[in-house]
Order: structure tokens, then C-alpha cells, then sequence
């Protein structure tokens, strides 16, 4: 996977910047080896710490927010949920000319579903949906509602519009987008979420789920972490999964009809705004930009021709 530089604000992080805030703020794992890991994230740079911990630093300022947030909700969150996820260790702070706070929590075996595909569809989609029905039933209040600290991740699509077109018209001679306006379109038609907000992910996709013997084990990168509209979190039901494993995943989870279709302009929405933006830095995104977007158009499709 690449590490080109995504950001026009991206800092610069690099091995000795994190052994010295290792051996400052946490001066019992400074012997301990640190490896760089090789990742297609585009908020964070991840550090392996010895054999069983990771090293999270936001690469700029729009995802410094994250780190203090996970800290804080993942702990109580991770009891309540069938897949493991990261769970904080220590919380570090600003040093060493590196501005924002950043954080270690346990190493988590496998590897990602990028680079380990998972080998039944069916199975994963299974497990993504109590997964998620499991995060939408936790009970915890006070939960951080979209913004900018998710990406809005939660909020209404009619908040994705601006950028949802300039991003559609940006793609011109790259994709054909007509269907992807029409898709849109449909999709600010469907009625918004008028229930009370549950817990999200936010950012559900190949790259944040861990794998074992083609088998997912861990949900990761909880940086789109918030509670609001659950739509966002289905999306992975097309950037992930084909038509027949969508099938599977609509019959496990328990969402009414409107919520489906917000998830496809959900995910239609995060994969045509992802892609001209990640076009030249970011090939395994855009191969999931791409992928998401041919299974909405799809389905779009069938669904006018019903």
C-alpha cells in the first residue's frame, strides 16, 4: 500500500518523531521495537510498538479531534460488541514540535481486508450486520453528534449536496455522470432519519475491517465514531459487498425502507466524493470508490426497471 502524501496539510511523521514521543511520554515501551505499517487510512499514520501495540498519530489538523473522542468511547463501547475493536491504551500528548494529541491501544491480529480479501461474502455480511445492529442497540448517552469531528458522518444527505455535485462535476471525463446526478438525485428524495440518534462507525469499508483465514475479526479506525442518522454505517453493503451478499445483508438488519436507500446515497455519496479527490494518491480507495459506485448505479437501476 502507498504512503504518497494525500494532504495538502498533511504533516510530516516519520520514525524518530515517534520514538521521541514514546521515550518522553511513555518512557517504559521506548525499547521497544517500532515499525512503520504500511496502510491505505488517509487521517492517520499507524506505528507498530512492539509485538502487541499500535502507535495512532492524526496527519493533520482535520483529524486531531479523533484520537481524544476514541479514547474516550471506545472502552466503553467495545464490551457490547460481537467484533473486536482497537482498544485505547495510553493517550499521548503534544510534543516534539508534533502538535496534536495521539494515542496507543492494542495491537489487533490480522490483516486488513485489502490486503487479506475476505473469502465468504455471505458470511461477512452476516457478521457486519449484528455487528452493527449491536453498536445501533448500545445505551449510551451523550454520544458525539456529526461534525466536523466525523466528517458528519450521521448527518442528512441533503448536507452532502454541495460536495456531492462539485465532486460529480469534477469527475466529468472520467466517469459518465449523468447516472451518477439521476442516482443522487433519487436519493434527497428519500425521507430523512425522525428518530432519536444511535451509536455509528461512520466509515465502515474493506480497509477498516481486519481479517483472519479470510474471515473478519475486528472493526478498526473508529474515527467517523459519532450517533446519528445509521445509515452511513450500511453503506458497506456496497462498497464491500456484491448484489447476492447485499442480499444477505438486507435480510439480517433491521432497518426499515427509507434507511436502505439513505445507506446508498450514503455510500454512492462517500465514494464519488472520495474518488477525484484520491485519484492520483489513493489507489485502493478509488478501487472501493469505484467498486461502491457501480453497485449503486446498479442497484438504481434494477430499481427503476422494476
Amino acid at each position: 500500500m502507498s504512503v504518497t502524501r494525500m494532504h495538502d496539510d498533511e504533516l510530516d511523521i516519520n520514525r524518530s518523531l515517534v520514538s521521541r514521543l514514546i521515550a518522553e511520554q511513555f518512557p517504559d515501551w521506548a525499547r521497544l521495537p517500532l515499525e512503520p505499517v504500511l496502510s491505505a487510512g488517509t487521517d492517520n499514520a499507524i506505528y507498530r510498538l512492539g509485538d502487541g501495540m499500535a502507535v495512532r498519530l492524526p496527519r493533520r489538523a482535520g483529524a486531531a479531534q479523533q484520537v481524544e473522542k476514541e479514547s474516550l468511547w471506545l472502552p466503553h463501547l467495545a464490551p457490547h460488541l460481537p467484533l473486536a475493536i482497537p482498544v485505547p491504551l495510553a493517550l499521548g500528548i503534544p510534543a516534539a514540535g508534533y502538535p496534536f494529541h495521539w494515542s496507543v491501544c492494542r495491537w489487533l491480529p490480522g490483516e486488513d481486508a485489502i490486503s487479506k480479501p475476505i473469502t465468504d461474502l455471505h458470511e461477512a455480511a452476516i457478521s457486519l450486520s449484528q455487528f452493527i445492529s449491536a453498536l445501533q442497540k448500545i445505551d449510551i448517552p451523550g454520544g458525539p453528534p456529526p461534525g466536523e469531528h466525523n466528517f458528519f458522518r450521521g448527518a442528512s444527505l441533503a448536507s452532502r449536496d454541495v460536495p456531492m455535485r462539485s465532486a460529480i462535476q469534477s469527475l466529468n471525463g472520467i466517469i459518465e455522470t449523468a447516472p451518477l446526478l439521476r442516482a443522487w438525485n433519487a436519493a434527497l428524495e428519500i425521507t430523512p432519519w425522525d428518530k432519536p440518534p444511535v451509536w455509528l462507525h461512520g466509515d465502515i469499508h474493506a480497509g477498516n475491517l481486519l481479517t483472519e483465514q479470510g474471515c473478519l475479526t475486528a472493526v478498526i479506525d473508529f474515527g467517523g465514531l459519532g450517533v446519528g442518522d445509521p445509515a452511513c454505517d450500511l453503506m458497506v453493503g456496497w462498497n464491500l459487498l456484491d448484489a447476492e451478499a447485499r442480499a444477505t445483508f438486507r435480510s439480517k438488519i433491521a432497518v426499515d425502507e427509507p434507511t436502505w436507500r439513505r445507506a446508498r446515497g450514503w455510500a454512492l455519496s462517500v465514494a464519488v466524493v472520495a474518488l477525484p479527490y484520491y485519484l492520483d494518491t489513493n489507489p485502493v480507495l478509488v478501487a472501493i470508490s469505484r467498486h461502491a459506485i457501480k453497485q449503486v448505479l446498479a442497484d438504481h437501476s434494477d430499481g427503476l426497471n422494476a
